[in-house]
């Protein structure tokens, strides 16, 4: 139980470090944040595969209830990182498929017409 209870400590924190950035929109490193989640929730399907949840002694199921809640909070925080990011996508596009056209099927017309 002692690697179980140090394994989803460690992903809480870093489960609570990604959220924290998206949120806050701080400039770290997004990619070894995730990183480091996807190798911890590896490690916790690992160690609890197999597992009976009535044998979880209560400290490690109420940290195991905890990283669940913090897992769902960082799944909204995520999401909406991710949309915003595909907006942004959208508009660059927009303005790149804009700005390479060459007026011909515009609407506005030249002065000398």
């Amino acid at each position: 139980m002692a690697m179980l209870l140090a394994c989803i400590k460690r992903l809480e924190a870093v489960v609570e470090e990604e959220t924290e950035t998206l949120e806050t929109r701080a400039s770290t490193d997004l990619d070894g944040l995730n990183r480091r989640k996807s190798q911890g929730l590896l490690e916790l399907t690992r160690l609890t595969r197999g597992l009976d949840p009535t044998t979880l002694d209560a400290t490690t199921a109420i940290h195991l209830a905890r990283l669940r809640d913090k897992l769902a909070r960082n799944q909204q925080v995520v999401a909406l990182h991710l949309r915003a990011m595909e907006e942004i996508d959208d508009t660059l596009a927009k303005v790149a498929l804009a700005a390479e056209s060459d007026g011909t099927y515009s609407a506005r017309r030249s002065r000398g017409s």
